[in-house]
């Protein structure tokens, strides 16, 4: 039975069979697209559990691609990336993907990041307590994966979510980016730390004026932490 199935949108026709190799052999389904427009098709027959997107794609690119799949969904997403830098980076995480691998990489640790990301979305959950966090006009549910801000439920994607989750949990905590950067996206992500500034100013916009009993509060020059009113 296959682990899940994923779909791999790259134009460069050697690396799209590379990863599709690699992931057959980790008991992947694996559906491949060759630019953007089919990416998209491929999206919306295919119902894939996860998306390994590549950015410089004719017809589309890898961004318009992402915004169009974030318009109506929050499967995971994986950028894949030959430039590397920090704004790529950003953008792709602003537009709402979940981490990105840059060109040339290792099969291998494109696999770790795929189990990582399929690991945390496909835990059933008798299998485990239900992690949830409840304060005034807030629930995290990080069993469900799911945000409620004044009794509706906000679409977050999986990273943004498991950041507040890991905050709220340990209230007035003050982090580090670097800290959450290691306990929040784990072994499997080599970023920097603007990373968490992102998600982070994507939180507030989300909270923003929600409650006076608590809020994600910057600690200049150290981090941030989820203040709560005692």
């Amino acid at each position: 039975m296959a682990k899940g199935k994923i779909l791999v949108a790259d134009d460069d026709n050697n690396i799209a069979e590379l990863l599709r190799l690699y992931l057959e052999k980790e008991d992947y389904e694996v559906v491949i697209a060759s630019d953007g427009e089919e990416a998209v098709e491929k999206f919306n027959s295919a119902n894939p559990d996860l998306i390994l997107l590549d950015i410089m794609m004719p017809k589309l690119d890898g961004w318009q691609v992402c915004r169009e799949i974030r318009k109506k969904s929050d499967c995971p997403i994986i950028m894949v990336t030959a430039k590397g830098d920090t704004f790529d980076k950003v953008l792709g995480l602003e537009l709402g993907a979940d981490d990105y691998v840059v060109k040339p990489f290792e099969p291998k640790e494109v696999v770790a990041r795929i189990k990582a990301v399929t690991r945390r979305v496909t835990k059933a959950p008798a299998e485990e307590e239900t992690k949830e966090v409840v304060f005034d006009k807030l629930v995290v549910n990080l069993t469900k994966y799911e945000l409620k801000v004044d009794g509706k439920v906000v679409d977050t994607p999986p990273k943004e979510l498991e950041l507040l989750y890991h905050l709220a949990s340990n209230k007035n905590r003050v982090y580090t980016r670097d800290q959450l950067l290691d306990e929040v996206w784990g072994f499997e992500y080599y970023g920097d730390s603007r990373t968490v500034d992102v998600h982070i100013k994507r939180l507030r916009e989300k909270l923003e004026g929600v409650s006076d009993q608590w809020c994600l509060k910057t600690v200049w020059g150290v981090g941030y932490k989820f203040e709560v009113k005692e």
